[in-house]
């Protein structure tokens, strides 16, 4: 079978690291081979989008939109570890964030309609054959950041912001609907019960 093109999206504290590792887990009992990937990468364009994240770098959104937007067209097609080529030889790719998160996040600080279409128009960058929303509380996703987090990233640090994220995100997915295959999952249930609501969308593809 081919390999399959999977999303996990979400506020950050949504639960996405822990569902990725449950995922990952179901399809290699099933003798999937899975490869785990995130976005921004290691790559040095990933290195200067985490120093802004970070704090430790002012850049406007349209510069981190575009740097983005750099790094996950090398994300895809780069000859050593693009996940294209992964995709191509049957494994499944499960990515934590994608170019949904730049227009959620890149969108409420510059042109959204520049960043869509730049990310969507562009040949080298795959659609995902499923994208997954976790979608949590943002209160709640702000309380598990304060708890588990020594130190909070831009974008984790007023709960107003996020609220506005995440009503981004869903302005995003209804501009999307007919076009990608996005699915949210109500993500306050146990690990467990998300888990399985997650599998159950990936059995269908």
């Amino acid at each position: 079978m081919a390999g399959r093109f999977i999303v996990l999206e979400g506020l950050d504290g949504s639960g996405k690291s822990t569902q990725i590792a449950r995922l990952a887990q179901s399809l290699r009992a099933r003798g999937r081979r899975v490869h785990c990937t995130a976005e921004p990468t290691d790559s040095a364009t990933g290195g200067l989008i985490r120093d802004t994240l970070r704090g430790n770098c002012r850049r406007s959104g349209a510069e981190l939109g575009a740097l983005f937007l750099t790094d996950r067209i090398a994300h895809n097609v780069n000859p050593v570890w693009g996940f294209q080529r992964l995709l191509k030889e049957d494994w499944d790719v499960i990515c934590d964030r994608y170019y949904y998160s730049s227009f959620a996040y890149q969108g409420l600080s510059t042109d959204l309609e520049w960043v869509m279409d730049m990310n969507l128009k562009c040949p080298e960058i795959g659609k995902p054959d499923l994208c997954v929303f976790l979608d949590v509380d943002y209160k709640k996703c702000k309380e598990r950041l304060d708890r588990d987090r020594a130190s909070l990233e831009i974008f984790e640090q007023d709960p107003e912001q996020m609220n506005a994220t995440r009503q981004l995100f869903f302005s995003v997915f209804q501009r999307l609907e007919g076009r990608e295959n996005i699915q949210v999952v109500d993500a306050n249930d146990t690990p467990d019960q998300v888990a399985a609501k997650i599998f159950a969308l990936v059995e269908q593809l």
